[in-house]
């Protein structure tokens, strides 16, 4: 039943309708501030690995 449910078909009309719901400008600060998120929390990742693996 769930065969394929990501395929690069469903993926562009995911995007397609976050554009026209978001608008570009808005899609552009939110990707952006996605990837701030997954930027700081591998670091915190990294950061909690070292303080493990020092005690």
């Amino acid at each position: 039943m769930f065969e394929g449910i990501m395929q690069p078909m469903h993926l562009l009309v995911i995007l397609i309708i976050a554009l026209l719901f978001f608008g570009p400008g808005k899609l552009a600060d939110l990707g952006k501030g996605l990837g701030d998120g997954i930027r700081q929390f591998k670091g915190a990742l990294k950061e909690e690995s070292g303080a493990n693996e020092s005690k």
